[in-house]
């Protein structure tokens, strides 16, 4: 029986993904558009990365995992987004195995990250609005860089452990995954060994990565309101909407998406609308969150003023030296 299993396992070298449900005709058309879609993914995130690294009012807390947050969305958008569009510009739609499963880790553990830097952010608006005497004192620095390293420390064990258990089983003859990159429940979906470990996992492990961070979460902007309407007022009420509108709308497309994909996705659902419900968390959320960022915050706008008057400067003092 291990050697038969040892077999099925090696016989697969690779996987094939059958990409975005779409008719030949349309490739051209979506390729430049996710291509598009990327770049200002990649270019708009890095810019808030820079931002923040240039411009010394944007040193405190909120700011610091903001660029995390930033750094992070590059790197879930890297995973799938390059593969994509290299399987739909060419026929080759095969990926390695080690390849594949490289490509679900690195998903898992970007996707594990994103859930708990929300977290975090909202604990940073909590003590900002609800201790606001004390909140320098509290998210101190030390403090702050404990609770990112904790991010990816869980975010690595996270997706190790599910990549230690996929690692132990075997994969037939079958080896289409009707998907546009390798996810966990796909690659289930095509194993000929007993999943039944996996599946008891991620319905445990994988239900209190979710949950434990969004009822966090949610406790923090219920103590959040609780304290705004002992007083209530419109000064406080704007302050709240301007201090956490945007994080605010971030966390509610990322657990959006999430949920239409995982828990609200039935039997009945179609391998396209499941395909095509997550292309919303993996390309359109990182896409969005700079200009949520940049258009909802008057710092980020101060800050790329700021940018770009120095760049204006620059340029005009180099046109003026070489005239």
């Amino acid at each position: 029986m291990s050697n038969l299993k040892g077999e099925n396992q090696s016989s697969v070298s690779e996987f094939l993904l059958l990409g975005l449900p779409m008719r030949p005709e349309q490739r051209s058309l979506f390729f430049a558009l996710f291509l598009g879609m990327y770049l200002t993914t990649v270019l708009g995130n890095l810019l808030i990365i820079l931002l923040i690294r240039l411009d010394s009012r944007l040193h405190t807390p909120m700011y610091f995992f903001l660029s995390h947050l930033a750094f992070n969305d590059v790197c879930l958008s890297s995973v799938t987004v390059p593969k994509m569009l290299m399987n739909m510009h060419s026929d080759d739609k095969s990926i390695p195995y080690a390849g594949c499963v490289s490509q679900m880790y690195f998903f898992l553990l970007f996707v594990c990250l994103d859930n708990f830097l929300l977290t975090v952010m909202a604990y940073d608006r909590y003590v900002a609005i609800c201790h606001p005497l004390h909140y320098t004192t509290i998210m101190r620095q030390e403090l702050c860089v404990l609770l990112v390293a904790g991010c990816w420390f869980f975010s690595f064990l996270h997706s190790l452990l599910h990549t230690l258990l996929l690692a132990q089983l075997s994969f037939c003859v079958d080896n289409t995954i009707p998907h546009y990159f390798c996810d966990l429940s796909a690659l289930l979906k095509v194993s000929c060994s007993d999943i039944s470990l996996n599946e008891m996992i991620i319905f445990i492990e994988g239900g209190l990565i979710v949950i434990t961070p969004f009822s966090g979460i949610v406790g923090s902007y219920v103590r959040i309101w609780t304290t705004v309407l002992r007083e209530p007022s419109a000064k406080k009420f704007f302050k709240v909407l301007s201090t956490c509108g945007s994080h605010l709308l971030v966390v509610s497309l990322f657990y959006g998406t999430i949920a239409e994909v995982y828990l609200f996705s039935s039997s009945s659902t179609s391998s396209d609308e499941y395909i095509t419900a997550s292309v919303m968390y993996m390309v359109v959320t990182p896409l969005l969150n700079p200009f949520i960022y940049s258009l909802r915050n008057r710092d980020m706008k101060c800050a790329l003023e700021t940018l770009v008057n120095r760049v204006q400067f620059l340029m005009s003092k180099e046109s003026k030296r070489t005239c």
